[in-house]
Formats: structure tokens, C-alpha cells, sequence
């Protein structure tokens, strides 16, 4: 399905404001969807004098007209006069006769959307009558709720540029709970869901009649060290906000929506959610975060001083043989050690591996160089790996570059190791080039103990294989393909 801004630059001819000034608007309607009842269909002017759909809602309070994407289709011919009357006159229009869908009656009122005082779209406003009946207390206020927000869009004053409309974890919707607020801050009604909230929270009898923020001051203890200072507005319903009340370990989530008349404040709906388990669920993931970068912080250090003494161990032997490996042991256990180094940096059980990458090759390449000058370079990008594989792949990666500097560039002064990546999701490809002095003939890939730990790695760990072969101008070519573990597969490791 083609976005709106896809839309609007294919049929119509709106500036970058009027664009994201729809942006907003479609960003911030489900709560009008919501409180009308109704289906609400954003139809752009085209360029040759029809309208097309660039944006739909659906209510989650009530039944829905359109079972069907509209997006990207033609206005009905029947349709089309009122939208036109109503984009010319920038005002509301209703239909006098209900429109029938099929089996089922539809109440229809065109909304003009107005920035700086020009209709750019107009909102078709489509209510399902198949199951009309006698409405209840709450069904009025959400109603005329949504009429003073229809009239801010006829009139320039909604969406707020300054609102929340962007995703949120635990955001009140019109169903969690709905109180209306007068020009005071003074409570009109509170549905049945908004009074179950705030009596969580303590405050106790009917809410109308009285100042909503003075009923939350009471309730806040004095002893309370800091208060979103933007509470008191949001509360009052003066900013488009949204802050969190707390206290005895209930959580509040409340967010106003301020309805203006001609731009004065006539009012404001407040949207009210009980987010006391979801903000305990984060605490949790948020500790239990802090306590995993804590252990890779501190596995690091372990091997940094597991490293430190197998340098102190090496200086003290006199076999060259003894001291090349223990300097390979220390070697391996760097490794591992900037991979814990990284994953304690990040929230996430994966590893930006570009940054490890660059790191640890360079390390090789200086201690078995043996005084040479030798260049490395990556061509491609790993991106995350998960962390499952970050190890494996960097002692791969590490035992490669040695092996060609230590016996590639044997007896010369410089040289050029070449690492190129190729990603496909999960499919990982790396290929390690070096104008070293190649292959012996009739020796193969040799079979030390960095390669049989290579090859036990990639098998093993990274499910995948390895390829040795000279190249034709000369040095060796080293291709691995490997299969990084999923997400999922991660998670059902653990």
C-alpha cells in the first residue's frame, strides 16, 4: 500500500508544511475515530478535480464501515459533490439522508482540514447506523467531544503541532478512561473506567464538580522529592502533554487533549490509563539490563586479567616455542574480551560488530607483524551480530588475519590484509585476501592449532564452512560463509 506522502506527491500538489500538517492529523486522529464512533477517511484534492484516499481510521469503540482498505482509491460519485461544497466552503456539512452500505445505513459529515486558514483535504466522517439504539451518558460526552474536535479541524486549530502523536508504550486510549474538563480544569464527566483509575490511585466519590489537579495534589505525598512539572497542565487540560501520576505504586498514564474555540480554550478531554504493571514489567527489564551489561563488564575485566598474567607467565619463558603460545593464548583471550567489552555497552544481546571488528584486527596484525607494516582494510558492513556468534566470529576473524600476516608476509616489510563482508539477513559471507607469499603447493591450509580452532568454530558455532585457495596475483584467499542465529533461534538457545 503506497504511504500518504507517496499519495500526496503522486495525485495532489500540497507544500512540505501542508503535508506534514496531515502528517500530524492522521498521526493524532484515532482519538476522534474513536470518540465519534466513526470511520474517518482522509480525501486529497487531485490535480484534475477529483479526490482520492490518502489516509483511513477505524474506530475501536464501535463497528466499522470500511471492512476494506480505501487508500489509494477514487471518492464514490456519490460522495464527491459533498466533499467538493464542503472543501470550497471550508465548513462542516452533514448529509440530510443516512447513505446505505449494502444492508447497513451510514451517517456521513464531510470536515474540511484548514492550515492557515486554506482547506487542504477534507475528512469524511462515516458512522456505522446498523446498530444504533438508545445512546448511554458516556456515548453523548464522547460525542460531543468529537464534535469540538472536528470543529478545531475545520477551523485550523487541530492537531496540535506539539502533541504526543508518535507510538508509546502504555498511551491511554479513549476506551482505558475519559474524563472532560471545563475551561477551568473543573471535571464535567469522568466515565466509569476514568473513576475505577482514579480511585486506584485514592481518590475517593464522584469526580465531577471538582478540580481534577487539586484531587491528584492531595493524593501526592509531601515528602515526594520531584513532580513532573508538567503534571499541573496536563491535569488542567492547558497543554497537549502527557505525563505519569504515581502513588502507593499505582501509576497513572494521562494525556489531555485541550479543545479551543476560535482560539480560546473552551475546554479538554483527558485520557486516563492504569500502567501501575507495565511500568513494574520496565523497572525489571530496566535492572535486569543494568545487571547483564554489569556482567559482561565484569567478564571483561576477568579476561583482561587472565591476559595480564599470561604476559607476565611469557616473559619468564625461555623457550621462543613456550613464549609464541602463550603470546597466541593472550592473544584469543583479547578477543573474547572486546566482545564482552562491547556487549557491555548496549541494552541489546547483540554487537555492533563493524566497531569490534575494526578494533580487533588491528590488534592482530600488530603483534604478529613482528616490526612490518602491515595495512588492513574492510570492504561491506557486518552490522549487529547477535552475541551468540559475536565471539566465534571475531576469534575466526583474528586467527585469519594472524595466520596471513605471521606467515604471508614472512621475511617482508609490508603488506595488505583485505577483509570483505557480504550480508544477506542472516546469511554472512567474509572472504580474508593478503598479497602475502600464498600457499605452499601440496601444503593446503596447514594444520596447526589456529586452524583446527577455525574450523571447529566455524562448523560448530557459526554453521558454516571455510575455503582456502591461492590467488592468481599472488597471496591467499581465505572464503567463510556463516549462518548468524535469528532472534528466535537466540532466544530459544538461551
Amino acid at each position: 500500500m503506497s504511504t500518504l506522502s507517496v499519495l500526496v506527491e503522486r495525485h495532489g500538489s500540497l507544500s512540505g508544511a501542508d503535508l506534514e500538517w496531515l502528517h500530524l492529523l492522521v498521526g493524532d486522529w484515532q482519538v476522534a475515530s474513536d470518540l465519534a464512533f466513526a470511520d474517518l477517511v482522509l480525501w486529497l484534492p487531485t490535480t484534475d478535480g477529483d479526490f482520492v484516499a490518502v489516509a483511513q481510521c477505524r474506530p475501536s469503540t464501535g463497528a466499522t464501515v470500511h471492512y476494506d482498505d480505501v487508500v489509494g482509491s477514487r471518492v464514490p460519485e456519490g460522495q464527491r459533490p459533498q466533499l467538493r461544497r464542503s472543501l470550497d466552503e471550508r465548513r462542516q456539512l452533514r448529509s440530510r439522508e443516512p447513505r446505505w452500505f449494502g444492508s447497513y445505513a451510514v451517517r456521513e459529515e464531510a470536515v474540511p482540514v484548514v492550515r492557515d486558514g486554506r482547506a487542504i483535504a477534507v475528512i469524511a466522517r462515516q458512522t456505522n447506523l446498523g446498530g444504533a439504539r438508545t445512546p448511554s451518558r458516556l456515548e453523548l460526552n464522547y460525542v460531543e467531544a468529537a464534535d469540538d474536535i472536528f470543529a478545531m479541524i475545520a477551523n485550523g486549530e487541530f492537531p496540535a503541532p506539539d502533541a504526543p502523536t508518535g507510538p508509546r508504550r502504555g498511551a491511554p486510549r479513549v476506551g482505558d478512561g475519559l474524563v472532560r474538563l471545563n475551561s477551568e480544569g473543573e471535571v464535567l464527566y469522568a466515565s466509569p473506567n476514568a473513576l475505577s483509575c482514579f480511585h486506584r490511585l485514592g481518590a475517593l466519590g464522584d469526580l465531577v464538580g471538582r478540580s481534577l489537579v487539586e484531587v491528584t495534589a492531595d493524593l501526592i505525598p509531601e515528602q515526594r522529592a520531584t513532580v513532573d512539572e508538567s503534571m499541573p497542565l496536563v491535569l488542567m487540560g492547558r497543554a497537549p502533554w502527557r505525563t505519569d501520576v504515581e502513588v502507593g505504586g499505582v501509576v497513572l498514564s494521562l494525556r489531555a487533549v485541550p479543545l479551543t474555540e476560535s482560539g480560546q480554550r473552551i475546554g479538554a478531554v483527558l485520557l486516563c490509563r492504569d500502567v501501575s504493571e507495565l511500568r513494574r514489567r520496565e523497572r525489571e527489564l530496566i535492572t535486569k539490563d543494568a545487571t547483564i551489561r554489569e556482567i559482561h563488564h565484569r567478564v571483561k575485566n576477568n579476561l583482561q586479567t587472565v591476559a595480564a598474567l599470561l604476559r607476565l607467565q611469557s616473559r619468564r619463558m625461555t623457550s621462543p616455542e613456550a613464549r609464541d603460545a602463550l603470546a597466541e593464548a593472550m592473544r584469543r583471550v583479547a578477543t573474547i574480551a572486546l566482545v564482552h567489552d562491547s556487549l557491555s555497552q548496549t541494552i541489546d544481546e547483540s554487537v555492533p560488530f563493524d566497531d569490534l571488528v575494526g578494533r580487533s584486527l588491528r590488534l592482530a596484525a600488530d603483534a604478529a607483524s613482528a616490526g612490518a607494516h602491515v595495512r588492513t582494510t574492510v570492504t561491506g558492513t557486518f552490522g549487529s551480530v547477535p552475541a551468540e556468534d559475536a565471539t566465534a566470529l571475531a576469534l575466526v576473524l583474528t586467527e585469519l588475519v594472524t595466520n596471513a600476516v605471521e606467515h604471508g608476509f614472512d621475511g617482508r616489510t609490508s603488506g595488505t590484509v583485505e577483509i570483505v563482508v557480504e550480508r544477506d539477513d542472516d546469511a554472512l559471507r567474509v572472504t580474508v585476501l593478503d598479497d602475502g607469499s600464498g600457499i605452499p603447493e601440496g601444503r593446503g591450509a596447514g594444520s596447526g592449532l589456529g586452524t583446527q580452532i577455525v574450523q571447529t568454530l566455524i562448523t560448530n558455532e557459526l554453521r558454516g564452512t571455510i575455503e582456502w585457495r591461492p590467488r592468481p596475483e599472488g597471496g591467499t584467499a581465505v572464503e567463510v560463509c556463516a549462518e548468524l542465529r535469528t532472534g528466535r533461534d537466540a532466544a530459544q538457545l538461551g
